[in-house]
């Protein structure tokens, strides 16, 4: 089985529990914006996407779109990605996500997939976030935000860790794991991952007048 590997805490709470039940995930898929060398929509830098990779200890398959890729390029992209995988792993052919409760969104992976021959599994849903959320923090996973949609959230919460705190203070209607894409986060630590990542805070960065990024580089 593939896992779709945002960098996130959901794709990452998706690998823990499914090694939890056995299930045997040979690589982490990523789409990957190639024009900045970051993880699309979480902007999580290429080089801590590795790192994450090697921590986990699963081979990385990238999945490179430009900035201004329409649906038929993400397709085109992501099959290739598909394709090269099978070829690796020919008995593979599942592709997980960490998707918790958007039917449509659900919906629309298992069409994209189906189209070449994958199936979809999702392990988290249908997910009581507020649930979740704290259970990701009581087991150790360790994240921050690196995207804040300032349409949902207040912009301030960009860089914050994902813990307590931020639950508490997220404001009423906010998915406490942003399923609504309130915000995406970056994983340094958690029971998926042999090591954490040492990472740093760099500059925060106001994007298409919407999206807040919070730039985190490894420590040198």
């Amino acid at each position: 089985m593939l896992l779709a590997w945002s960098g996130g805490k959901d794709a990452a709470w998706a690998l823990h529990v499914l090694r939890q039940r056995g299930v045997e995930v040979v690589a982490l898929l990523t789409t990957v914006n190639a024009d900045h060398d970051r993880v699309a929509m979480q902007g999580i830098r290429r080089d801590v996407l590795a790192a994450q990779a090697r921590a986990a200890g699963l081979p990385l398959l990238e999945a490179p779109i430009s900035s201004q890729c329409d649906n038929a390029a993400y397709e085109a992209s992501f099959a290739d990605a598909l394709a090269r995988a099978q070829a690796r792993w020919p008995r593979a052919g599942t592709v997980a996500f960490g998707d918790l409760y958007l039917s449509d969104i659900r919906a629309w992976r298992e069409a994209l997939c189906a189209r070449h021959g994958w199936r979809i599994h999702t392990p988290l849903f249908p997910a009581d976030t507020a649930a979740l959320a704290r259970t990701m923090l009581r087991e150790g996973l360790v994240a921050h935000l690196t995207c804040v949609d300032t349409t949902q959230l207040d912009a301030a919460f960009a860089g914050h860790a994902f813990d307590d705190a931020l639950l508490d203070a997220l404001p009423p209607g906010c998915d406490p794991c942003g399923e609504n894409g309130e915000f995406h986060t970056l994983v340094s630590a958690g029971p998926m991952l042999a090591s954490p990542l040492q990472l740093v805070p760099g500059d925060r960065v106001l994007r298409d007048g919407r999206f807040m990024y919070a730039d985190f580089a490894l420590a040198s």
